[in-house]
């Protein structure tokens, strides 16, 4: 399987922020990079490849109802652990919620979902905020994350992955 240079320079950057956080956080930056090395792995594949792979592990069909950006964590891990024979569940469950979040989070999956996002490679709005954040509190920075993708997400009025609405409501909304 050969990925874009561009994906490649994404995914090296990854690496980087998930062992920073990682070494922070006492989390094992081994564990943070192969997660990060693997977490785009399927992000090039086809809509076919990921159908097949729903089909044979027999997920939700649901799940084809929506795209590259849901596939390639949900559904990637499967390919992940197929094609590279990477069986660590810990792993595993970091690259498939590394899009979309969860509401129960390891701190495997706080470490490779945020680093997705601050990686050095990264310019956008808010990005320099999210790397501070990152860096004082983790879990500060998965609900800084998750409102910003939200936020981005409605602008675009794109529909939203169940997931990442739980994710919202642990993470970020306030208890009323």
């Amino acid at each position: 399987m050969q990925i874009s240079e561009k994906r490649f320079r994404h995914v090296l950057g990854v690496e980087k922020a998930a062992i920073a956080l990682a070494e922070k956080y006492g989390v094992s930056a081994t564990k943070a990079s192969i997660a990060a090395l693997t977490h785009d792995y399927a992000k090039e594949r086809s809509r076919d490849t990921f159908f097949a792979v729903i089909d044979e592990e027999k997920l939700d069909p649901a799940l084809k109802e929506w795209n590259n950006a849901i596939w390639h964590g949900v559904v990637g891990a499967y390919i992940v652990k197929k094609e590279l024979g990477i069986d660590d569940p810990e792993i595993f469950q970091a690259i498939s919620v590394h899009t979309t979040g969860a509401a129960d989070m390891s701190p495997l999956d706080k470490v490779l979902y945020v680093a997705d996002f601050i990686e050095p490679g990264r310019v956008f709005p808010g990005v320099k905020e999210a790397r501070e954040i990152a860096m004082l509190n983790l879990d500060d920075a998965v609900a800084y994350e998750t409102k910003h993708t939200l936020v981005f997400l409605v602008e675009k009025e794109s529909k939203i992955y169940p997931k990442t609405i739980e994710t919202y409501n642990r993470w970020v909304a306030k208890a009323q």
